[in-house]
């Protein structure tokens, strides 16, 4: 199956013109947003080093595959959460009632 990914939106500018595998061996500070510091943490925490290592690591591929779910959505975008019923006025007795 082909995929079509327009890499330009998630590079920084150096690397928009480059080949994929000048990409994937790219260091992770190509990925727009990632600082040196940032990864850094990566090195030192996955020793992940380059934009292939990130992609094939196995916490990322597992969190890459199910986006929004750390935010408690479904695929379908509603929230996983028990949904509350707003709270009312019981009537004549001055008292909150969740029915």
């Amino acid at each position: 199956m082909a995929v079509s990914v327009v890499l330009a939106k998630v590079l920084d500018k150096a690397w928009e013109d480059k080949t994929l595998e000048e990409i994937l061996d790219a260091p992770v500070t190509a990925l727009a947003g990632v600082s040196d510091g940032d990864a850094t943490r990566l090195q030192e925490a996955f020793n992940i080093r380059t934009v292939r290592d990130l992609g094939a690591n196995k916490y990322f591929a597992a969190g890459a595959g199910r986006p929004g779910r750390a935010r408690g959505l479904t695929p379908s975008g509603t929230h996983t959460g028990r949904r509350r019923r707003p709270r009312r006025w019981a009537a004549g007795s001055g008292r909150v009632s969740d029915r």
